[in-house]
């Protein structure tokens, strides 16, 4: 089995809801293998969490990565995923499930909850994911 990958993700609301945006970081060994930083229109702060774990999972199992350790400063889905917490909210309940069939495809998988300052490479991404979507501004779409 390949070294474990760790996956630094995060989601970003300004508003909750508000715009919205995910971040992203896959390290091996202290190395930055892939960064992440999107724009995910208008949703709430946890709904963003969610997301940027999703893609997290995503982009290692199509990295082929199988030891799999998640980062993330949102102690409700680190401990929803933990199965700590239930997950009461309808608008999660899909993507909670979503999250447990890509968690599955996983040899070994673990989530740790982090503090904000030490997941600000994946919290930058994510602002800037809000920053710079492409239509922002643009008269057709205007806020």
């Amino acid at each position: 089995m390949k070294q474990k990958i760790e996956v630094y993700v995060d989601g970003a609301s300004r508003g909750n809801p508000g715009e919205a945006g995910i971040g992203i970081v896959i390290k091996q060994s202290g190395k930055v293998l892939l960064e992440v930083g999107s724009y995910i229109g208008k949703t709430t702060n946890n709904v963003a969490e969610y997301m940027a774990l999703i893609r997290g999972l995503e982009e290692a199992i199509i990295m082929g990565d199988e030891n799999v350790k998640i980062i993330s400063d949102s102690e409700l889905m680190v401990k929803q995923i933990k199965g700590e917490y239930k997950v009461k909210n309808e608008g999660l309940k899909p993507l909670y499930f979503h999250a447990k069939e890509l968690i599955k495809k996983l040899k070994k998988f673990e989530i740790e909850h982090a503090y904000r300052e030490e997941n600000k490479h994946a919290d930058k991404l994510a602002n800037e994911g809000i920053d710079n979507h492409p239509i922002k501004g643009s008269p057709l779409f205007g806020n």
